[in-house]
């Protein structure tokens, strides 16, 4: 399964919480504390690595918040030792 993270501005949350409602891994939160200009802002909690970097949550945020990373799958097939011992 593919791996990513989401960074946020925070600053420039309004707090909507549209990306919580999409977030399939339910990985988006919204913090206890107020940025600077009094919203609550979304916060990526995510401590088992469960985000898939799909962006649902930068396509559905109206105020463009949200960069979305998607790591590269690495395939089993790439982990095998390249030589074998004879």
């Amino acid at each position: 399964m593919a791996k990513g993270t989401v960074v946020i501005d925070a600053d420039g949350c309004k707090g909507c919480e549209l990306c919580t409602t999409v977030c399939p891994q339910n990985v988006l939160l919204m913090a206890e504390s107020l940025n600077a200009r009094g919203y609550r802002p979304a916060q990526l909690v995510d401590p088992a690595g469960k985000c898939t970097g799909c962006a649902l949550c930068a396509m559905i945020c109206p105020d463009a918040v949200m960069t979305v990373y998607r790591f590269p799958v690495v395939s089993k097939t790439s982990r095998q030792p390249i030589l074998a011992a004879a």
